[in-house]
């Protein structure tokens, strides 16, 4: 049976869930080693010495292929940093050495209000968003997202919405759906009763990809 999403009422989370940290790793590989790639992704993030809890991984379909796409939280920027010093002293990082041809590890914060991803029976197919904003136009969508979103999530669960802690202004939202038509179709119904997108947010994107991913067969989130 489908998990059950915790409930968003737009209202800040406690000091101790504001310290939370997400990492998106996105894996490049040619499509001839997805397999092998794949098969040292549970052993990195589950052995002894990782840090954090490890969330998804999803294969992109729809989109550039050859990638796949880890989801993880940590509970402070330390756990964060210390995992990305693991794989930094690895000359095998994410078990998947020799099949990568690259390997972007991204940091994030979640917006105030999310609460905390966790794995669960959410969906078949994730759609992950990511946005490129004008500089400074962060704290309008956040904005925009703290009124809009508990309407949309009563509707359409989501699983995380994030903001980069370097790089360029983005944001990166992840969502589940039961399949593609599913997804269609609630956007097409959300947008037709004024409920998405969330007012003041596409006033600030300057470009976005989107891209449609199915849980891999380990992967807590699916």
């Amino acid at each position: 049976m489908p998990s059950e999403a915790p409930i968003i009422t737009g209202d800040d989370l406690g000091p101790t869930e504001q310290s939370v940290r997400y990492e998106l790793t996105t894996l490049h590989f040619r499509l001839p080693a997805t397999e092998k790639a794949l098969a040292g992704i549970e052993p990195w993030v589950r052995a002894p010495e990782a840090h954090g809890e490890f969330l998804g991984c999803w294969l992109g379909e729809h989109g550039p292929l050859g990638r796949a796409y880890v989801l993880r939280s940590f509970d402070d920027d330390d756990a964060l940093y210390r995992e990305r010093e693991r794989a930094a002293a690895s000359d095998h990082p994410f078990g998947a050495g020799e099949h990568l041809s690259d390997l972007t590890m991204c940091g994030f914060a979640p917006f105030p209000f999310v609460p905390r991803a966790r794995p669960g029976e959410f969906g078949s197919v994730y759609e992950i968003r990511d946005y490129h904003l004008v500089p400074g136009g962060l704290p309008a969508t956040i904005a925009g997202w703290r009124h809009q979103l508990p309407v949309r999530h009563s509707i359409d669960p989501v699983t995380v919405v994030m903001y980069a802690l370097d790089g360029p202004a983005r944001i990166v939202h992840i969502w589940p759906f039961a399949g593609l038509d599913e997804r269609v179709a609630v956007r097409k119904r959300l947008s037709a009763n004024a409920q998405w997108p969330p007012p003041g947010g596409p006033e600030k994107i300057l470009e976005a990809d989107s891209i449609m991913a199915w849980p891999a067969r380990f992967s807590p989130l699916r």
